[in-house]
């Protein structure tokens, strides 16, 4: 994290200054830990709206799908934005299941800060571990709040030791609570020293400040030396103060917190009950306090699109070089409309831009500021605003959007393979027009949502991260495309990759008279883990010209194709290396044609010396079970090929961690309400790839299996 940037500019200007007292923060959890209830109930103490939605009664603002209000989740993220005490916040609420895990990715890629939400009960989950990871991948700073400590079981201190054994967070309690499970009334702020006490009836909005009540006092002052320790470890002046023995006032401490907060070395935490109306003012309070503003927040660093060796800085003033990131497309019945995240410059309504990444001219039609499905019209956006533009027709998720004469090349979120597929048909005629059509537009919304026609079965193909987020899509075809479609059944999304280094040669040689095709090209292949967007990485040693330099992306584009469909059952191959070693070429009857066919037998040819395996996606189960079904749960999850990881408490409950293929894991649910009486509970999230048992491949690839593969 950079150091705050406006000592650079002692003397801002008001747009700037505005800028200041700007937060753009997401709200990211483990499904049902309640970020949607906080987000609403944020909306109505600062006064956008005026009456509370109920994610039970599905009329919460930004749960605004059919699909979200009828399932009670959050599946796509919604931007919001909301004032308090004189600083502006946009805020983004981000689905917290699995299957929508892009959502996150690309929501926390845009933002300068985030919430963490807890379940006081629950604790650290499956998917907080991924939401905080992912947050770790952009280093976002946060504040963790944890919620729902009305509840039975509720344990603050627990959840807070969770997130520094499990997360890795540097966790500093600032606040400790009043009460506990149904009586807990309010929060004791450990940096102000001050109680709140909030009045349910009221839904708080009536709120007791007072002192600290004797009862509490004892153990408010030992949290806060502990709190003070905690910070002079990451604050050089809390360390000095610290090393003379002298005490920090209430400022002192909090400019220190603001500090670390800012430079990601740790977080806050602080405790509540959305639901109940407890301690969501005071979370405002310490998003304005402590989370950074654009002008505060990590650099942006960009590419320069001719020579991706040198950087470019943006600082994030409205007098810059326009430059965004485009993160999310919607399409709806009022039109396109592309989100954008404005990190320096200022985007006037009208204006005519330029895609870096696509290389093509744009022209904003429309702009607007989004709350959730709701637009509000704006004729101009700067520096720190996330807002929508309509009109951009070449413009997708993870495009950089900026001035002509002075591009730049911003770095797109990174989304995960999908895991799981199954084949679509329309199913009248007059509806395979409208089904092409709905899918390509679901997947330019959509990163993590694929489809493609296979040549062998004759079938269409979608694939996506789990069996809820192809449901979705299929209702979504059905009610914003008018699409009505058959789907068959799931399907897991092998991978293949080699085992060995090979050597082969790539010839495609053919006369017929006139001008003939020729092609030569010698290639190795090696396993080798790289983040290339399909995991394969590609690199030539040609020197002297034994291969044109124009033919050689030919041969990539053969050999990409030929790992793409892969050797063994159509699936693609990651994590390997393809070198173009030499090759031969003929004056008159070489082409681009020719080497991409050479590309492709020398890659095929190659792959099946180099022994090639399958891949099957392994997910991380977490059961949480009563214990007298324990027993049960685990036999069941051994029977489905899963290695038991961890066993462990959860107050009266066992939590079971596993590593399980995803191929079994399908109806998981049934299973798993079956053995405990409807009593426990799993999720389940990616972890990554590995090789499938020989005794599985002819259940997966059928006879077809083809030859040359290592046994």
């Amino acid at each position: 994290m950079a150091a705050t940037q406006t000592t650079s500019a002692p003397e801002l200007s008001k747009a700037e200054q505005a800028i200041l007292l700007l937060r753009n923060i997401g709200i990211i959890a483990h499904i049902d830990a309640g970020k949607t209830t906080l987000t609403e109930r944020v909306l109505y103490y600062t006064g956008k709206q005026h009456k509370m939605g109920e994610v039970h009664e599905g009329t919460t603002t930004t749960d605004y799908m059919p699909e979200e209000r009828a399932r009670g989740i959050t599946i796509t993220s919604a931007a919001v934005s909301c004032h308090w005490k004189g600083y502006n916040i946009n805020i983004i609420d981000t689905p917290g299941h699995i299957d929508f895990t892009a959502e996150v990715q690309r929501s926390l890629r845009v933002l300068d800060g985030a919430v963490v939400v807890f379940s006081g009960v629950d604790g650290v989950e499956a998917q907080s571990e991924t939401v905080w990871r992912q947050a770790d991948r952009y280093n976002v700073p946060r504040l963790c709040f944890i919620n729902k400590m009305d509840r039975v079981g509720a344990d603050m201190w627990n959840v807070v030791e969770q997130i520094k054994t499990r997360l890795g967070g540097k966790a500093l309690p600032i606040q400790m609570p009043i009460g506990k499970e149904h009586s807990f009334t309010g929060v004791i702020n450990l940096v102000q020293m001050r109680q709140f006490v909030f009045d349910k009836d009221s839904k708080g909005q009536k709120v007791e400040e007072m002192d600290i009540a004797p009862e509490f006092l004892e153990e408010a002052n030992m949290r806060r030396d502990e709190l003070f320790t905690l910070l002079a470890d990451d604050d050089e002046k809390m360390g000095e103060m610290f090393l003379a023995e002298e005490k920090p006032d209430n400022d002192q401490l909090a400019a220190a917190l603001r500090r670390v907060v800012c430079a990601g070395k740790a977080v806050p935490v602080l405790c509540g009950s959305a639901y109940h109306y407890i301690g969501v003012q005071r979370l405002l309070d310490a998003v304005v306090a402590y989370l950074p503003s654009p002008l505060e927040a990590k650099p942006t660093i960009g590419l320069d699109p001719e020579d991706h060796s040198k950087e470019i800085e943006r600082k994030p003033y409205p007098d810059q070089p326009l430059t965004a990131l485009a993160f999310k497309t919607i399409y709806d019945k009022f039109g396109d409309l592309t989100f954008l995240r404005i990190y320096s410059g200022t985007l006037n309504k009208g204006d005519k831009l330029f895609n870096a990444t696509q290389d093509k001219k744009e022209r904003v039609d429309r702009l607007f500021l989004m709350h959730a499905d709701a637009r509000e019209p704006l004729e101009k956006a700067v520096a720190g605003d996330i807002v929508a533009a309509g009109g951009l027709k070449f413009t997708y998720t993870g495009d950089t959007i900026c001035s002509e004469d002075k591009p730049v090349l911003l770095e797109p979120p990174k989304f995960p393979d999908t895991v799981i597929s199954m084949a679509i048909e329309p199913k009248t005629n007059s509806d395979k027009d409208k089904l092409a059509i709905g899918l390509s537009k679901l997947a330019k919304e959509d990163p993590t949502f694929t489809h493609k026609f296979n040549n062998e079965t004759g079938q269409l193909i979608i694939s996506g991260m789990g069996e809820l987020h192809l449901e979705i899509i299929k209702s979504k075809l059905m009610r914003e495309h008018g699409v009505d479609a058959n789907v068959g059944s799931p399907r897991v999304s092998y991978r293949e990759t080699l085992t060995a280094e090979a050597e082969a040669e790539g010839k495609f040689v053919q006369q017929s008279g006139g001008r003939g095709q020729y092609g030569v090209c010698y290639l190795k292949l090696e396993p080798f883990p790289n983040d290339e967007p399909d995991r394969v990485l590609f690199e030539s040693e040609i020197v002297g010209g034994s291969i044109p330099r124009e033919f050689i992306p030919s041969v990539e584009r053969g050999a990409r194709g030929a790992a793409f469909t892969g050797i063994i059952g159509g699936y693609p191959t990651i994590n390997i290396k393809i070198t173009l070693l030499d090759g031969k070429y003929h004056e008159v009857d070489s082409s681009d044609l020719a080497f991409e066919m050479a590309g492709s037998i020398g890659y095929k040819e190659a792959a099946r010396k180099a022994g090639a395996i399958l891949l099957e996606p392994i997910m991380n189960v977490e059961v949480v079970t009563p214990e007298e079904y324990m027993g049960s749960i685990i036999g069941d999850l051994q029977s489905r090929r899963a290695v038991i990881t961890e066993l462990g408490d959860r107050g009266h409950l066992k939590v079971v961690r596993a590593k399980c293929p995803l191929a079994e894991m399908f109806s998981y649910s049934n299973a798993c309400r079956s053995l405990s009486s409807g009593r426990a509970s799993y999720s389940m999230e990616p972890f990554g790839y590995e090789p499938v048992p020989r005794s599985k491949y002819k259940e997966i690839v059928g006879d077809g299996e083809k030859e040359g593969v290592r046994r």
